[in-house]
């Protein structure tokens, strides 16, 4: 079964996925750990990967279901149609987000350049390089419209 796009209200993702599982929809609202600096101290905080948004596995029945949540907007559509997620995109996102540490073999980039990544979980991806600095890089993975940065260590 493919997983539909939740377009949600900002910073309510991971409330809105858990209420959705508590209604026995299967919800997905991928995150990663940053660490946010304040004034007075640091803290590794958990944030969504996609903001604002959450996926859904979910049946055409219960299609309507989803909007007894509160903070539910509406549904992504592409083309007119729901925008529809692979299982296999999901899990491609799954186990790259499982990865602890990913390092990376860079070459001398550029920003603009285009190129296909070699190895490891996004091997074949064609990417754009967005930002180049001494301590990370930012792609845009131009198949999956997504950006994704790698720190060099």
């Amino acid at each position: 079964m493919n997983w539909k796009v939740l377009y949600v209200k900002p910073r309510n993702e991971k409330k809105i996925a858990a209420a959705l599982s508590y209604l026995g929809i299967t919800a997905y609202c991928p995150s990663v750990t940053e660490i946010r600096q304040w004034s007075d101290r640091k803290k590794k905080v958990e944030v969504p990967l996609l903001k604002s948004y959450v996926l859904v596995q979910i049946t055409e029945k219960d299609h309507d279901l989803v909007f007894q949540i509160p903070g539910v907007v509406r549904y992504l559509f592409w083309l007119g149609k729901p925008a529809i997620v692979k299982d296999s995109d999901i899990q491609v996102m799954k186990d790259w987000l499982s990865q602890k540490n990913i390092q990376a073999q860079v070459e001398n980039i550029q920003p603009g350049d285009r190129i296909k990544i070699k190895t490891g979980l996004f091997e074949g991806e064609k990417a754009l390089v967005h930002e180049v600095s001494t301590n990370r890089i930012q792609l845009l993975l131009l198949d999956l419209d997504m950006k994704i940065t790698f720190s060099r260590n």
